[in-house]
């Protein structure tokens, strides 16, 4: 019986299963760091995230052969796009380890609505807005009291989310710049290296077994890596409008992951203020692609190499 072909398979495959894919992973594996805050602080985490996300886009893109053809321009845009990638990872980690996982889900896309309301001034997105409000009113006045500084790290990684959104588009669309997974890599080794003294800081006095290490590269896999390809491979085959839709249950796949894995109980308040933020991501409607930009700019072409054997 003759072997299917990698590339044949993965054209065989349903679009909206690379989607189920990305979206279980996008935050499966900041579930597993939350675990791994019992062996390290969450700024060793969050590096250890980085430079193992890093090593596999090196190994896999070689993205170093792109970088001769960028000029001064290309070369800031992907040098800041790396700079808020980390900062970004850290601000996660450090509201995580403070907040429910889908509380700063939730956050997180206050800044999607609020540009696509801006880049079109339609009653849709500014009813989309509206809810995107309300919804995250309800969680952070619910935690307030207990958790300001996870709210604030929450609110400072969706700030920087949006800049991220800003530069990852800015690398789509601007000539000679490299974009798509090629971008991302080289984005994802400035980050390693702007993360790296407050990494090596954190790990300096931590015990560092096998096991330990095993499990920081497991979560840089889960959620640098494993989505972010897997995205691509939807973006190729999924109308955008149908992948906006989909982008509306991440919160809610935050929340599943808090349940089940972290055991983070949610109260009927907090799930309403999640459903509200659900909502205005379903309703909401972009006037330029900073989605897809966010979720890692343009879709594979099929004369790209499309292995994730890594």
């Amino acid at each position: 019986m003759p072997v299917a072909r990698p590339r044949a398979v993965l054209r065989a495959t349903p679009p909206w299963t690379y989607f189920v894919g990305s979206a279980v992973f996008h935050y499966l594996g900041p579930a597993f760091a939350v675990l791994l805050f019992a062996t390290l602080a969450p700024l060793a985490v969050a590096a250890l995230r980085i430079w193992s996300a890093a090593l596999v886009f090196v190994l896999w893109r070689r993205p170093w052969r792109a970088l001769a053809g960028l000029d001064a321009g290309g070369r800031v845009t992907i040098a800041a796009w790396g700079v808020v990638l980390a900062a970004m990872n850290v601000c996660f980690y450090l509201a995580i380890a403070r907040v429910p996982l889908a509380t700063v889900a939730a956050i997180e896309f206050l800044p999607v609505i609020v540009l696509a309301a801006l880049g079109a001034r339609t009653i849709r997105n500014l009813v989309a807005l509206a809810a995107a409000i309300g919804g995250v009113h309800t969680l952070t006045e619910l935690r307030w009291d207990g958790e300001p500084l996870g709210l604030a790290f929450s609110f400072a990684n969706a700030a920087l989310f949006a800049a991220y959104i800003v530069l990852a588009h800015r690398a789509a669309r601007r000539p000679g710049v490299v974009s798509g997974i090629d971008g991302l890599a080289l984005a994802m080794l400035v980050a390693s290296v702007a993360v790296a003294p407050l990494g090596l800081w954190q790990l300096a006095g931590a015990a560092l077994g096998p096991v330990t290490l095993a499990a920081g590269l497991g979560v840089g896999i889960c959620s640098s890596v494993i989505p972010y390809v897997c995205d691509q491979l939807a973006l190729a085959r999924m109308a955008r409008s149908t992948y906006a839709l989909l982008v509306a249950l991440l919160p809610a796949t935050a929340t599943v992951i808090g349940v089940v894995v972290l055991r983070q109980p949610f109260s009927a308040a907090e799930l309403a203020g999640v459903a509200l933020v659900v909502f205005s991501v379903a309703v909401h409607r972009e006037s330029r692609p900073a989605m897809a930009a966010a979720k890692k700019s343009v879709p594979i072409s099929e004369k790209e190499d499309t292995r994730c054997d890594t």
